[in-house]
């Protein structure tokens, strides 16, 4: 497997028996043990040229599957350009860019119509992320590129597509201007903008390798992720408004043939009760239920109404059972 890092330093041959020291410590190997530890630096070598053999093969493996996957990230472009606001609610759904995204920020991505990555041939030497915008209020420019590739020292650089911005519209001073009269999302002072015009440390920008390495392959699980504000199920949290607030216990619970006389029958929330009593369904309470003339007596019956005895409700002091 190829890494980032040349191949670790050999040891270099000396004569006599090799010294090293730990600590205070020094210690002489022998012949056999020296002879040992030559072994094995000559079988690291052969290693080190294995690994460097992979790591062309895996090169050219990448590019000839660049080339292939290119006409499907152009067709899932050209589909996602029949999305209205595509990108920057995939933007909002990512958790690290949505972090650097101030709230003008999220305004001005609603005029982003592409992202796409751009790898050069020679993958090792970098890659481009290029921005397309409809007309905006905010700036002058259609596309906005940002370049990683290794400089002529070899050590990693990056540049940034000067932004165009339109007068009293330059969004990072505007955020900048902003920050002390209100918090951010995050609470982070970098920006979006701030991010793709800072090119001081390309070799630590996680956001750039966040949207090669994730969001470009696959934004449709971004697309679709659910809000923040959305609760674990993915719709969101719910009171118990819309359970029933009256039971009607049967014969199945095993406590229906010791009911009381005085026990209630059904069950009402305290919210809904002053709701109920102005109805006159199944919501009405044993008070409303006795003091209707017409029906003196209330029965509770279960599945089985021959097995069930029966008790009628007394009525009210002062009443008669004849009347």
């Amino acid at each position: 497997m190829s890494t980032d890092t040349g191949p670790p330093t050999k040891m270099q041959k000396v004569d006599g028996p090799i010294e090293v020291s730990e600590g205070d410590q020094s210690q002489d190997f022998d012949a056999d043990t020296q002879k040992a530890l030559e072994d094995i630096d000559a079988c690291q070598n052969d290693i080190d040229i294995l690994n460097e053999k992979a790591s062309e093969e895996i090169l050219k493996v990448e590019q000839k599957y660049n080339k292939l996957r290119k006409p499907h990230f152009d067709q899932r472009n050209e589909l996602i350009k029949k999305i209205p606001n595509f990108w920057v609610t995939a933007f909002v759904n990512h958790p690290q860019i949505s972090a650097i995204l101030d709230e003008e920020e999220e305004e001005c991505l609603h005029y982003l119509n592409m992202v796409e990555v751009e790898e050069f041939e020679d993958i090792k030497s970098g890659y481009r992320i290029n921005f397309t915008f409809s007309t905006n209020p905010y700036f002058n420019n259609s596309n906005l590129s940002k370049e990683f590739h290794l400089a002529t020292s070899g050590d990693p650089a990056s540049k940034s597509t000067k932004v165009e911005w339109k007068d009293n519209m330059d969004l990072t001073k505007r955020a900048q201007a902003q920050m002390p009269n209100r918090k951010r999302r995050h609470g982070f002072s970098r920006t979006f903008f701030h991010w793709f015009q800072d090119n001081a440390d390309p070799s630590a920008d996680d956001i750039a390798e966040v949207i090669k390495d994730d969001m470009w392959p696959n934004p449709l699980q971004y697309y679709l992720a659910p809000d923040i504000e959305v609760g674990e199920n993915g719709v969101g949290d719910h009171d118990d408004e819309n359970e029933d607030s009256v039971v009607v216990l049967g014969d199945d619970d095993e406590d229906d043939d010791d009911l009381d006389d005085d026990e209630e029958v059904y069950q009402i929330d305290d919210d809904d009760e002053d709701e109920l009593d102005e109805t006159n369904g199944l919501g009405e309470t044993i008070d409303s239920v006795e003091d209707d003339d017409d029906d003196d007596d209330v029965e509770v019956l279960g599945e089985d109404e021959d097995d069930d005895d029966v008790e009628a409700v007394e009525p009210d002091e002062g009443e008669t059972k004849g009347e």
